[in-house]
């Protein structure tokens, strides 16, 4: 699919290209195709928006300081990717869920690879209708368009790959030691900072489309959360104490899914696996699993090759749970797991500590 720029995104493309440095507005006229007059009037609507841009006579114009924004030059200047991104980002300051808008992309045959990233949603969704809280301004609400050669058995491979992938970048941005609750959600200690959703499209025994829609609590202040979730939610702002630059962490949750995605794609799922169990929160621990309303409790003894939870009750008795909401009972006893390096740009650590944390349920996205 040909996606063409804006003359707004091709300036800011221009810019964030040459931050800190002076272009000079004929060269600037020249590469868009538009009078000198008509670049001034974008560069004074730039800075209405929050754009720290200095204009000289003889020198031109520098960009000095980029606001927080979801837009396609912020985040192009970040992203490392071949696929993810490439045929078409759409960014949109507001929708009801970024889900409902990449299906109906998807259903229209958008390319894999197509991302879809909005300021704000309206009907921001988790996994069972419940409701994600997506205010303006503060988190990353993102998803995806794949369309992988596997069976519809091996689709929840692709939302442990995801959560490896989101708490990758939380580590590589922030310096945030994230946790992977099974199946979906990524803790700071045993609290919620990101959730998971996927979504797929079957034709017989093949897929025909995932979606996959990351919620990220990025710069949210603990007071913004509603009471009842305060003590079971955080952000990247609460764990830092500073804000974080969104486009910057959604660039970089990107880069690392294609990472992680091409060598599912080319040397198998194990690898990336490895590095999931290294990362979980809920390998033996005492937990509760909610299966459509049923209860089963015992210890998480492991998560195998296919995503599926492995229960073992005070019997002995194992049970495979594919889909559940998880609640553990007792924190664990430290753990140190080896993990194994998937990566074609960095390599993973050699060790991963794993400290269970208190109690706590957490909702899912």
């Amino acid at each position: 699919m040909q996606v063409t720029m804006t003359t707004r995104e091709n300036l800011m493309a221009i810019l964030m290209a040459n931050q800190g440095h002076w272009v000079s507005g004929e060269q600037v006229s020249n590469r868009l195709n538009i009078s000198r007059a008509a670049v001034w009037k974008h560069m004074q609507r730039l800075q209405d928006e929050g754009y720290v841009i200095v204009a000289t006579p003889k020198k031109g114009y520098k960009l000095q300081h980029v606001p927080d924004r979801l837009q396609g030059p912020e985040i192009n200047a970040h992203l490392q990717t071949q696929t993810l991104g490439r045929p078409q980002l759409v960014c949109l300051a507001q929708t009801d869920s970024t889900n409902l808008r990449a299906k109906a992309l998807a259903a229209q045959g958008a390319a894999e690879g197509t991302v879809v990233v909005a300021d704000s949603q309206s009907h921001g969704r988790g996994r069972r209708g419940r409701i994600w809280l997506s205010p303006p301004g503060t988190g990353i609400y993102t998803s995806m368009i794949l369309r992988p050669a596997i069976t519809p058995a091996e689709a929840p491979r692709i939302t442990l790959l995801t959560a490896v992938a989101a708490a990758r970048a939380l580590q590589h941005t922030s310096g945030i030691r994230a946790r992977i609750k099974w199946p979906n959600d990524i803790l700071i200690d045993a609290k919620k900072i990101a959730g998971i959703l996927t979504e797929i499209s079957t034709e017989m025994d093949a897929i025909d489309y995932i979606v996959v829609g990351l919620g990220l609590n990025v710069n949210t202040a603990a007071a913004q959360f509603d009471p009842e979730i305060r003590r079971l939610a955080t952000s990247v702002r609460i764990e830092t104490g500073h804000t974080c630059r969104r486009a910057e962490l959604l660039a970089a949750y990107l880069n690392e899914f294609e990472v992680l995605y091409d060598c599912f794609q080319t040397k198998g799922f194990a690898p990336i696996m490895d590095q999931w169990r290294a990362m979980s929160d809920i390998i033996g621990r005492q937990v509760t699993v909610d299966v459509l309303g049923t209860r089963y409790r015992g210890t998480a003894v492991a998560v195998d090759d296919d995503g599926v939870l492995i229960l073992e009750d005070e019997a002995g008795q194992t049970r495979r749970i594919f889909s559940g909401d998880v609640t553990r009972l007792r924190p664990k006893k430290p753990l140190t797991t080896a993990v194994k390096a998937c990566s074609r740009s960095r390599p993973c650590r050699d060790k991963v500590t794993l400290a269970g944390g208190p109690e706590e349920p957490t909702a899912s996205r």
